[in-house]
């Protein structure tokens, strides 16, 4: 048995698919047949070629949309590409040890590692992130649609796994594999890294599939094929587990898995408290997919769409057309085709090469977000283009996320007035009455909330970053994870702040955090007047059947009470024991 963080709820016994963090399967694939050795060659040196062509197209792109420093790092990567050395050691694994073109490449990158392991200048860091996102690029060329992820995993079966469902094990999960692993059937997750906000946490709960992260060393305890159970509620992982303990916990999956479905069942019923009370149950998304899943679970709307995922799955810049292309797509998706696009979220622990690497001390609370959109005026203006075109297609809002001062607001404000005048003087049409709002989820913000709703539509509470900011801890190392406590007395005394200023001040506020799929959470933000909620859409159902079965009295009491309680274990205690009154059956869903 081994621990780590719940980070989506629900239990999944099956088999384990232990991936490296890049480059697929783990464990070095063969050419079964040598005579194929030469066809394997000539596949390596045709997805050179390819990389190197690609890279060409890039430089020029990227120097056209984001300025000609930033296409500096697609030129050093041809020269990669074009390495003697590294094209003679692949081939040599191929041809000496029969290698497949992934695992050589997979077996040289780990050469790589090692050879800088220890090398703490800046030069040798990006150095290794080069070479890995060139190996990354080719093996991309090596499947039909230029997925590194999915090439990798080309050779393996996942639906193979003699009937069992497949559960996931790797080191991390980068963004652009979060993305890709949308065409796979797996029905588990188990990462090392990460917590409850990681991207391998955010793909589980958009998917309705049990997750564990922060699990130390799982893999090099566990291998493909290994039979492995998945407690997402409780954070536990079993690997190679006896019969006995198997077969409870796949009662347990059945329970599970039978409620969900008799829960989603509701999702054409109103979001209404059992006294009349009416709710906004929105969605978080990635993607169109997760715009079409929104719709089948009875939201009724997008409450944030989370545009970075578009610029990781590009391999360059998408460009104004491209992005209002894709954001089209999205609102016509959403239901009631209204969404909320959340301008991009990038930095911290999601980059991407054409805007540059920056090692710092702490990325969180650095070069990040509306930051770096402030950096690069050009991209940022071509976002902000994009999605007010797209705003003629349906119900648009704008949110800008980071934001910390009432001067970097004005900018902002400032910034879209300025891009309407251009596009009326060019004759575009664009969505006149794209309302903007704030992520408020930098304490600074929240402190001077009264200034901030003075200047903005609407806000959106991204707890998350909230909570990680007032406490001071990286909410995605699993050393300091357990202190961002969303049930924490002073998490819930400044979104109690929050509320009580949009209250006096009659503006819209939505919390799209994790804390607005989480059943304990949800009954004191209801109590504390919150009436839009946005989470993974695999929640709206459960929250949906909560909120039946409270009175707004019954809610506002717990508030009320949970505002009086010193500690974290007290409120806990306290909500768990109200859930249990009112919803018992629910309770297998809270993770927090």
């Amino acid at each position: 048995m081994y621990k780590g963080i719940a980070v989506s709820p629900g239990v999944v016994v099956g088999v384990a698919f232990r991936i490296d963090s890049g480059l697929g399967p783990s464990e070095p694939q063969v050419i079964s047949d040598r005579a194929l050795i030469p066809a394997e060659v000539a596949q390596f040196e045709s997805a050179l070629e390819q990389s190197a062509s690609e890279l060409k197209v890039f430089v020029q792109k990227v120097a056209q949309e984001v300025g000609d420093s930033k296409a500096e790092i697609f030129q050093s990567h041809i020269q990669l590409v074009n390495d003697p050395e590294l094209r003679d050691r692949v081939r040599h694994l191929i041809e000496s040890r029969g290698l497949t073109v992934t695992s050589a490449l997979h077996l040289v990158l780990q050469e790589y590692v090692g050879r800088f392991a220890g090398l703490e200048q800046e030069f040798f860091r990006e150095r290794l992130a080069d070479i890995r996102d060139v190996i990354l690029r080719i093996v991309g060329h090596l499947s039909i649609d230029g997925s590194p992820f999915l090439a990798a995993m080309a050779g393996r079966d996942l639906n193979e796994a003699n009937g069992e469902p497949v559960i996931l094990v790797a080191h991390e999960i980068l963004p652009s594999q979060a993305m890709s692993l949308g065409d796979f059937a797996i029905a588990g997750i188990v990462t090392e890294t990460g917590g409850g906000t990681s991207h391998a946490a955010i793909l589980a709960r958009s998917r309705g599939i049990p997750a564990v992260s922060g699990v130390a060393s799982i893999t090099s305890e566990v291998a493909s094929g290994d039979p492995i159970i998945v407690d997402g509620r409780d954070g536990v992982v079993l690997v190679r587990p006896d019969s006995e303990t198997t077969a409870a916990y796949r009662k347990m999956q059945r329970e599970f898995f039978d409620l969900k479905d008799r829960l989603v069942l509701n999702r054409d019923q109103p979001a209404i408290s059992s006294d009349g009370t009416r709710i906004e149950l929105l969605a978080n998304i990635n993607n169109v997919a997760d715009a079409h899943a929104a719709g089948k679970v009875g939201s009724t709307g997008v409450g944030l769409y989370r545009t970075e995922f578009l610029f990781l799955s590009h391999q360059d810049v998408p460009d104004e057309e491209e992005q209002y292309q894709y954001y089209k797509k999205v609102l016509e998706s959403s239901p009631n085709q209204s969404t909320t696009i959340r301008t991009l979220d990038l930095g911290g622990d999601k980059t991407v090469p054409y805007l540059g690497r920056r090692y710092e001390a702490n990325p969180f609370m650095g070069w990040r977000s509306i930051r770096l959109s402030f950096e690069h005026p050009r991209l940022f203006e071509q976002q902000i283009r994009a999605i007010l075109r797209a705003g003629r297609h349906g119900k648009v809002s704008m949110l800008f996320p980071m934001i910390t001062t009432l001067e970097e607001l004005r900018y902002v404000n400032k910034l879209v007035e300025e891009t309407k005048r251009n596009l009326r003087k060019e004759g575009v049409e664009f969505g006149e009455d794209v309302k903007t709002g704030v992520m408020v989820e930098v304490p600074a913000a929240a402190v001077c909330i009264d200034a901030i709703l003075r200047e903005t539509d609407f806000i959106s509470i991204g707890s998350n970053d909230l909570i990680q900011y007032l406490v001071a801890a990286d909410r995605d190392n699993p050393k300091v994870a357990h202190l961002c406590e969303p049930l924490s007395p002073a998490i819930l005394r400044v979104l109690s702040m929050v509320l009580d200023a949009c209250k006096r001040t009659g503006t819209q506020v939505t919390l799209c955090g994790e804390m607005a799929g989480q059943p304990r959470s949800v009954l004191v933000l209801f109590g504390m007047g919150l009436r839009r909620f946005s989470m993974s859409p695999a929640f709206v159902p459960t929250i949906k059947a909560l909120l039946s079965r409270v009175t707004t009295a019954q809610a506002e009491r717990f508030a009320h009470h949970v505002l009086q309680l010193k500690t974290s274990e007290e409120i806990r205690a306290y909500l768990t024991a109200r859930l249990h009154e009112i919803s018992s059956d629910l309770e297998v869903f809270d993770f927090s």
